[in-house]
């Protein structure tokens, strides 16, 4: 009877340091609490400038179960990652697999056992965080507020650290989206999902690359992708503000005509009300601008990644195959 396959997914850029304790972890899990599964374990890297591409490839040259997806260049972390699911031919893929481990891979084997009884996603909750109280904060406020925002039934606290069968994937490929946000693209989908908490570790080597610059980015792209909300809170304000507007003129002008206040002394009122009133369009423009990037970006239908090379991909089933 043939193995059912399972594909891990683990991005990186400059891991020098991690790769090979990455890549002996998974290798070990599979061989010691996962023997009646195969492994295909996909390292996606972007554009590395260390020796991360040379010890993959050494790897891969030892292991046909390592396979490689060298980017022509940085292409962000979401993307790259998606591309990698893509490119995945299991019957089962862990969409993320940080190759630092700072989601635990022993939480795999539950994954699978609840995969093999009919969930079809199961995703890692992030219940503790082992870093600065500050950004545990911010990250927890930021997924609160997506959930509540998103139109998909998301639960907070939820990274890309899920496992997801076939047919997830196969429903994920026909949402053409050039800014792909995993985490909610597989709740988006829909089909039987259940959680499991974790705690998410400290990072023991090396430095991310993702920085609260990108972050940032990314964050927001969750929201523009799957809300209407900003929009809508657009909306909503700029009628709110343009009643009190109203409201505030006429006051002025019953008690000026009162002679209760004096009509000549009012700049700073008009001074206060221009910054103000400025500051709001702009910041209503700049939520507009999100979305009409959004829009340019989806129907400019540039490819995800530009490849240089894959590694071990050849003679194998096809990534599109069901």
């Amino acid at each position: 009877m043939q193995k059912k396959v399972i594909s891990i997914i683990t991005p990186c850029y400059n891991e020098e340091l991690s790769i090979v304790g990455c890549y002996e972890t998974i290798r070990d899990l599979f061989a010691t609490s996962l023997p009646n599964y195969e492994l295909e374990h996909i390292f996606c890297d972007n554009a590395s400038t260390d020796q991360t591409v040379p010890m993959l490839k050494e790897l891969a040259a030892r292991d046909p179960h390592v396979k490689i997806i060298v980017n022509s260049r940085n292409f962000g972390i979401l993307k790259n990652t998606y591309n990698g699911v893509l490119a995945a031919t299991g019957d089962a893929i862990l969409l993320f697999m940080p190759v630092d481990l700072q989601d635990p891979p022993e939480l795999i084997p539950t994954f699978v056992k609840h995969w093999e009884s009919g969930y079809e996603i199961v995703y890692g909750i992030r219940g503790k965080r082992e870093e600065p109280l500050a950004l545990v904060a911010a990250r927890k406020a930021y997924y609160r507020l997506l959930s509540r925002l998103t139109y998909v039934d998301y639960p907070p606290n939820v990274g890309d650290f899920q496992l997801v069968d076939r047919k997830v994937l196969d429903a994920m490929r026909r949402i053409e989206d050039a800014q792909p946000f995993m985490r909610l693209m597989t709740f988006d989908v829909g089909f039987r999902s259940i959680g499991v908490e974790y705690t998410w570790r400290a990072r023991k080597q090396g430095k991310s690359a993702n920085n609260l610059v990108h972050m940032f980015d990314q964050g927001l792209n969750g929201i523009i992708s799957f809300s209407g909300a900003p929009m809508r809170a657009a909306l909503l304000s700029g009628i709110i503000i343009s009643f009190l507007s109203v409201a505030y003129a006429i006051g002025v002008f019953i008690l000026a005509l009162a002679g209760m206040i004096d009509s000549q002394h009012g700049i700073p009122t008009v001074i206060v009300a221009l910054f103000f009133f400025g500051g709001v369009q702009l910041f209503f423009i700049g939520i507009l601008g999100e979305y009409i990037l959004a829009i340019y970006n989806q129907v400019r239908r540039r490819p995800l990644v530009i490849e240089r090379e894959r590694v071990n991909f050849d003679h194998e089933r096809r990534a599109d195959q069901p």
